[in-house]
């Protein structure tokens, strides 16, 4: 599979659905929605970013300087957005960071490390809404109801907590296990298959497979009721 006829299809896809998104709302309200998705902004870099330099970080530590070389051992957002991946996001709920690239034979134990790096970015993303979810506690039990009714206070509150969803999404969605995500990965490496033909020819034909259930609803129909699961725990601590 070319790589351009996946680029030039996934184009297509962002912007359909976002045409659907501003039909939903930004057409009649185009104000309102602008500084909805504005908000939501702060935690998609955090996350995108974060998760892929999660990945560099674990795959550096554990002996290959292929991240490192490439300069994505930083936090800096620059190193790690794809502009393409921000537009689904942003648009469209869904969305992915440049992947951070491996030699796994520098590794040590590669498929005991292969896992660590793949599971590195979904427990980044984890740890972030755990880590805004404190902060969020704090920041209410601080101010009562005041920050979520206040100016500047409500939109910070609301920051925080889109920065809490965003990360459970980005962590449920690459979990789905479909390659290139983090959780064919996982499992690949986990029941021991990843240098197997198997692997690649599943792998040849994952990104498009992806499509197809992003297309038809399926991604939305598994992280959506993980997600909301998710966020009611987050309610009922604050």
């Amino acid at each position: 599979m070319r790589r351009s006829n996946l680029d030039i299809t996934m184009i297509v896809i962002i912007v359909v659905l976002a045409f659907s998104s501003l039909r939903d709302g930004g057409f009649n309200d185009p104000i309102t929605w602008l500084s909805q998705k504005l908000i939501i902004l702060p935690g998609i870099v955090i996350g995108l970013s974060l998760h892929e330099f999660a990945h560099a970080v674990v795959a550096y530590k554990l002996g290959d300087p292929t991240p490192k070389m490439q300069g994505r051992v930083t936090i800096n957002p620059l190193a790690h957005i794809d502009w393409m991946g921000l537009a689904a996001l942003f648009f469209c709920g869904f969305g992915w960071g440049q992947p951070v690239q491996i030699n796994p034979f520098n590794f040590r134990h590669r498929r005991r490390d292969e896992l660590c790096v793949a599971l590195a970015g979904v427990v980044m993303n984890l740890l972030l809404a755990v880590l805004f979810t404190i902060v969020l506690k704090v920041v209410t039990m601080a101010t009562g109801n005041y920050a979520m009714t206040a100016g500047m206070g409500q939109i910070i509150w609301y920051i925080i907590y889109y920065t809490i969803q965003i990360n459970l999404v980005l962590m449920v969605f690459n979990l789905i296990p479909v390659p290139p995500l983090d959780g064919f990965n996982i499992i690949a490496q986990i029941f021991n298959f990843g240098q197997t033909e198997t692997y690649w020819n599943i792998y040849r034909y994952g990104s498009w497979i992806l499509v197809a259930i992003i297309i038809f609803g399926i991604a939305g129909m598994i992280i959506a009721p993980c997600v909301n699961a998710m966020m009611n725990v987050v309610w009922a601590i604050l």
